[in-house]
């Protein structure tokens, strides 16, 4: 992949978003740019930074996604079994190991969520720990990623997974703090984002690829929304206990009659 044919692909999909941008600041509000100069700097930078950023996923991440998928289902590496024998969902624990690490990882770095639980803890005035909300989240995204490749290895239908999963954090919802539930379910979208996005897919797509009996199509795809509902799930779960914890402390500080 070019990078100049990159930055020109880039150059198309952001010339959209600074002509409504443009066109509302000067035929709509009728008024200048402020600090024109550094907005058109701040859209240049913007512009070289995405067309770097999508080929360091094409020359790295995807391949080294599907590379570890490769390598960790490989036969060479996986336990031997006997002649004619089938594999067991339990031989692929490297794979399972590895995709709650990297969902975990990806997730404590994700920039989008870094902002949210700064934000968070701003504006809760220090109620929020932005920390603890980014461990919610990641271990929430670990779990979800761990549990699609456990869906992969076994070849069961995802709506299985989906639709249970909607049931909790309906459940959840009903039961949770109302001032945590928003932030959950931004917590749930904010994760799947820059990188993140490309190592889930790479690895549901190398795992699909490389096991026997799964379809890169059928079976590769939907990591990405498993991703998306256990942070949620892991968030109210987290404000949930930490209300409980609070009750329960202060019943402990009620004096006897």
């Amino acid at each position: 992949m070019s990078v100049l044919a990159v930055l020109g692909s880039t150059l198309l999909d952001i010339l959209p978003i600074a002509a409504i941008i443009f066109s509302f600041q000067y035929l709509v509000i009728r008024r200048p740019i402020k600090r024109l100069k550094q907005v058109l700097s701040g859209f240049g930078l913007v512009l070289l930074g995405l067309a770097l950023f999508l080929v360091g996923l094409e020359t790295a991440l995807f391949p080294m996604g599907t590379l570890m998928a490769e390598q960790l289902t490989s036969e060479d590496f996986l336990p031997a079994i006997a002649q004619q024998a089938e594999r067991r969902w339990h031989d692929y624990y490297w794979v399972y190991l590895f995709a709650f690490a990297i969902g975990a990882s990806t997730t404590i770095a994700e920039p989008a969520l870094i902002a949210v639980s700064v934000k968070a803890g701003e504006i809760s005035g220090g109620t929020i720990d932005p920390l603890m909300l980014r461990i919610a989240v990641a271990l929430g995204m670990a779990f979800g990623i761990t549990l699609g490749t456990i869906r992969i290895v076994l070849g069961l239908p995802l709506q299985w997974f989906v639709l249970a999963a909607y049931v909790l954090v309906i459940v959840q919802t009903l039961r949770s703090p109302r001032s945590i539930i928003p932030l959950a379910f931004d917590s749930g979208g904010v994760t799947t984002s820059t990188i993140t996005v490309p190592i889930i897919a790479a690895l549901g797509l190398g795992l699909a690829t490389t096991i026997p009996g799964r379809d890169p199509i059928i079976d590769g795809f939907g990591m990405i929304a498993l991703a998306c509902l256990f942070p949620i799930i892991s968030v109210m779960g987290y404000a949930q206990i930490a209300e409980w914890r609070e009750r329960r402390g202060s019943r402990r500080k009620i004096p006897p009659s």
